[in-house]
C-alpha cells in the first residue's frame, strides 16, 4: 500500500502576493489525485506535531516564537513570512510525516508520500529560513530513532535547492546519512563536495553539486555511481527522501532539465534502495516546485511509481554529459577518505 498524506489546512499557510511558494502548488497536486487508480492507496489523517516532537531538531525557544505568529503576519527572514494559520499548517506538516511515519511503521503502507506545505529543508535548528518553518524530514528522521527504534537513516534529497538545514541537522551523526543532488552555485550557498561531515559524522554527509541544465540522465548517472554504492555501504533501516520539484524542466526558479519520466525513474532507484535493506520502506516529504502543472504531474509520476504502474516513462536520450561525469569523479574523490573507492 501506498501511503499519502494530504489536508485542506496545508493550504492556509499562504505567504501571499506572488510568492512563488503558494497554495496553487498543492492545489494543483489535489487536483490530479483522482486521477490515479484508488486501488493499492490509503490516505493517512495527519496530526500535528508537538512541541517536544519539533524540538527533537528545533530549540524550543524557537518553536515558542513560531507559536507566537499564530493570527498574525509575520516576516521570519527575506524569504520567509507567516499568516494566520501558518503555525498550525507548520505543526501538521511535521505531524503530517510522523503520521506517514508511524503508517509506515505498522505495515498499514509500505511506502507514501506527505503532500504537506510549508517545505522544511532549509529550516535551522533556530531560524525560519527559505520557505521552510520546521524541519518536515529532519523530525521525521529522529521521531523514527526516537520512538519506532530505527537505527540508521538514509535521506535523499533531490530538490534544486542543498538542504543547508537537513545537513546541520546530523552533520555529527553517524546515524544519518544526509546525500543530496542540488544546483550549485545557488541559494543557499551550502553543498560544496568537501562538506562530509564532522566527528564521528565525518562521511555520513553526501554533496553532489551540479551545474545549470542537468537532465533525467544526468541524474540517473549520479545515483547509479554515487548514491547506490554508498547506500549499499550504509545499510539503511529507512529511507527518506526530501522530495523537491524544482528542477523539472519548465520551473521558473530552477535551471534544470529533468522529466516527470526522470522522477518515476529517480524513485524506482530509491525504492529499489528501500526494498534491498529496509523492507520496502521508503518516506517521501514535498519540499519545492514551483510550477505548478508541472509538480502535479511529477508527484503523479511518483505515486504511481509507488504503486507499480508509472504514468509516466523514462526515455533515454544519450550519455551524461561531461560535466556530471566529473562532478562523480569529484563526489567519490571527496568520500574516497570515508568510504574507499568505489
Amino acid at each position: 500500500m501506498v501511503g499519502i498524506v494530504k489536508d485542506p489546512l496545508y493550504l492556509e499557510h499562504d505567504p501571499g502576493g506572488y510568492h512563488p511558494e503558494n497554495p496553487d502548488r498543492l492545489r494543483h497536486i489535489y487536483s490530479m489525485l483522482p486521477s490515479i487508480d484508488r486501488d493499492g492507496i490509503i490516505y493517512v489523517t495527519p496530526r500535528m506535531a508537538t512541541h517536544e516532537e519539533v524540538a527533537l531538531i528545533h530549540d524550543i525557544s524557537y518553536v515558542e516564537g513560531i507559536a507566537r505568529t499564530r493570527g498574525s503576519l509575520a516576516w521570519l527572514d527575506p524569504d520567509t513570512s507567516t499568516s494566520p494559520r501558518t503555525y498550525e499548517a507548520s505543526l501538521l506538516a511535521a505531524g503530517g510525516c510522523l503520521s506517514l511515519a508511524d503508517s509506515i511503521l505498522s505495515g498499514a503502507a509500505q511506502t507514501g508520500f506527505a503532500l504537506v506545505r510549508p517545505p522544511g529543508h532549509h529550516a535551522e535548528r533556530s531560524q525560519a529560513m527559505g520557505f521552510c518553518i520546521f524541519n518536515n524530514i529532519a523530525i521525521a528522521a529522529r521521531y523514527l530513532q526516537a520512538t519506532h527504534g530505527v537505527g540508521k537513516v538514509l535521506i535523499v534529497d533531490f530538490d534544486l535547492h542543498h538542504g543547508n538545514g537537513t545537513q546541520h541537522s546530523f552533520y555529527s551523526d553517524p546515524s544519518v546519512l544526509y546525500f543530496s543532488t542540488h544546483q550549485y552555485p545557488y541559494y543557499p550557498g551550502t553543498g560544496w563536495y568537501e562538506e562530509t561531515g564532522r566527528g564521528d559524522g565525518a562521511g555520513y554527509t553526501v554533496n553532489v553539486p551540479l551545474s545549470y541544465g542537468m537532465t533525467d540522465d544526468d541524474y540517473l548517472f549520479v545515483f547509479r555511481e554515487v548514491l547506490l554504492p554508498v547506500a549499499d555501504l550504509f545499510r539503511p533501516d529507512m529511507v527518506l527522501v526530501s522530495a523537491g520539484f524544482d528542477t523539472y524542466r519548465n520551473d521558473p526558479l530552477g535551471g534544470m532539465s529533468v522529466t516527470e519520466g526522470g522522477y518515476s525513474a529517480m524513485t524506482e532507484m530509491l525504492l529499489g534502495i528501500a526494498r534491498k535493506w529496509c523492507r520496502s520502506m521508503a518516506l517521501f516529504a514535498l519540499e519545492g516546485g514551483y510550477d505548478a502543472a508541472g509538480l502535479a504531474r511529477s508527484v503523479k509520476g511518483v505515486i504511481t511509481t509507488m504503486k507499480g504502474d508509472p504514468a509516466f516513462e523514462y526515455v533515454r536520450k544519450g550519455e551524461p554529459c561531461r560535466e556530471v561525469v566529473e562532478v562523480v569523479a569529484n563526489a567519490k574523490r571527496a568520500l574516497g577518505p570515508f568510504w574507499g573507492k568505489f
